[in-house]
């Protein structure tokens, strides 16, 4: 017995077995089930979607011997021969290839006969948008007013193209792309009951490049079960995918980040042994560009991605405007690819350009040199006997010296250090501000650069004394200190006391806003 494709095997036959699309199906359910049918139905999307398989289970439905309901019974002549592709009442019409006004004119005279065994006589035509004209004013007649026993299904991916006069006469659904993780469920059911082995890491990789079209990763799937010989992987799937790792696009954006040219070279020359989509390798670059913009924007999207920590070490190290930057550069890189000279060309042009207009705050002082890459600066140490007694004071002091992002200064600000014997720094944490825990490595880290050293750093989380004062709060204490001053010198000022006696005059007090 021949083999037959994933598309097809596992195609849908009722309703239930749809994936996806539920607010198309729950429409249909309920018109069948209450006999309120329409005489045509639209339904569009793009490829894969599953819009030639809703028309023929609508049709199955239309025509199973034990009644119109949403559950047709698949086991009647009926069901069987709609199931297998040779039920005589379903006519199936290829638009792109039958686009003559005559072929339609052939179908509609037709039309007015009876269905020879089904209860309807179902006119199925996919991609109607390539019909002509002239095929469209010969439709729209029949279409408007059908015979009782004549239903039309029609099916495309550019509605667009459709006349209005058309588009008025059908019940029209647009179903939808799937998502990713319905996509990946779908495939690991396939390959449980084809007991083929797979790693779990790998489906979202399918999944991702299907598009949200099923039929698309289907046969995706196929390939990956040849290709993969006995088991789909990781590895195997991005030499069949031409794609890479997530690590790869962090690995590139950290070497533009330190502003080291010779690593991104190296990176590159690496990747060639792949032969990547440099297409796809840019468009990830974009997503985890577009990932760290939102978490430096709001932190408590960090629990929405799959975090790495070189991704959280980015987020640390480039600024709000230079992820912005660099997104454009890489957007802007990806729409002029096809006219580069070829397309690892265009690649590394977009990277080159992204170290060409790095922020002049991110580069080395050393100058660069053609056969050594620049060493990092190590942050200077601040000395032991430049801080002060008061451990609230010393962990301000070293928070305003460290160079942190957005998201880690939050961490570090809010914190308090209650105990500190090197390299032991034992920090306390506000219980209403646990959130901020998740760059506690990155806050690490910094600290290991500023002191030159291995640090270990711990962090809990509990209600504070009233001694224990965060840089947060230091900061704040010091700008109410500065009004008070401020409010004492003027109270004492002659003119302004001459001012306020002769003319009337009011000081206005106004409060400095808290960060």
């Amino acid at each position: 017995m021949s083999y037959q494709v994933l598309a097809r095997k596992w195609r849908p036959r009722d309703f239930s077995q749809m994936i996806g699309q539920e607010h198309v199906v729950k429409i249909l359910s309920h018109a069948l089930n209450q006999q309120r049918l329409h005489h045509a139905y639209l339904f569009t999307g793009t490829r894969g979607v599953g819009k030639t398989t809703l028309a023929r289970i609508l049709a199955k439905a239309l025509n199973c011997e034990n009644g119109v309901s949403a559950t047709p019974c698949s086991q009647c002549l009926s069901c069987q021969e709609l199931d297998e592709g040779r039920f005589i009442d379903l006519i199936e019409v290829d638009g792109a290839s039958r686009t003559k006004v005559e072929d339609i004119r052939d179908l509609l005279e037709n039309a007015q006969y009876m269905p020879s065994k089904g209860r309807y006589k179902v006119y199925l035509i996919d991609e109607v948008h390539m019909l002509s004209l002239s095929s469209f004013n010969a439709l729209l007649k029949t279409l408007e007013e059908p015979p009782e026993h004549v239903k039309f299904l029609l099916a495309t991916t550019d509605p667009q193209k459709l006349p209005a006069t058309v588009l008025s006469r059908c019940l029209q659904f647009n179903l939808t792309r799937l998502l990713p993780a319905q996509l990946t469920s779908h495939f690991a059911h396939i390959l449980t009951q084809e007991q083929i082995e797979y790693e779990a890491e790998a489906l979202p990789l399918l999944a991702k490049a299907a598009d949200g079209s099923v039929r698309d990763g289907l046969s995706l799937l196929d390939q990956a079960i040849n290709f993969c010989a006995g088991k789909i992987n990781c590895a195997d799937l991005h030499r069949l995918l031409g794609s890479l790792p997530q690590e790869t696009s962090l690995q590139l954006l950290q070497a533009i980040a330190d502003n080291q040219g010779v690593a991104l070279w190296q990176q590159l020359q690496a990747l060639t042994l792949y032969t990547p989509d440099f297409n796809h390798l840019l468009a990830d670059m974009l997503a985890q560009l577009q990932h760290i913009a939102l978490v430096q924007c709001v932190p408590d999207s960090v629990s929405l991605f799959e975090i790495q920590p070189l991704f959280l070490a980015l987020a640390q190290q480039l600024s709000p405007q230079d992820v912005q930057l660099l997104y454009q550069i890489a957007l802007l890189g990806r729409r002029d690819l096809s006219w580069s000279p070829d397309a690892q060309t265009g690649f590394t042009m977009v990277l080159l350009r992204m170290l060409a207009f790095q922020p002049s705050h991110l580069k080395t002082e050393q100058p660069v040199t053609l056969k050594n890459e620049p060493k990092q600066t190590v942050a200077p140490v601040l000395p032991t006997e430049a801080l002060p007694a008061d451990l609230n004071q010393q962990w301000a002091k070293i928070v305003n010296a460290l160079n942190l992002s957005a998201l880690v200064k939050q961490l570090a600000d809010n914190a308090v250090l209650y105990h500190w014997e090197d390299p032991k720094m034992h920090l306390l944490l506000p219980s209403d501000k646990s959130f901020l825990l998740k760059p506690q490595e990155q806050l690490r880290s910094a600290l290991n650069q500023y002191f030159n050293h291995e640090i270990q750093l711990h962090i809990k989380v509990q209600p504070l004394d009233k001694a224990q004062i965060s840089p947060v709060l230091l900061k704040q204490q010091h700008q109410h200190q500065q009004q008070q001053q401020a409010e004492q010198t003027l109270a004492q000022d002659e003119n302004l006391h001459a001012l306020r006696t002769t003319l009337g005059a009011v000081l206005e007090k106004i409060i400095p806003p808290t960060e």
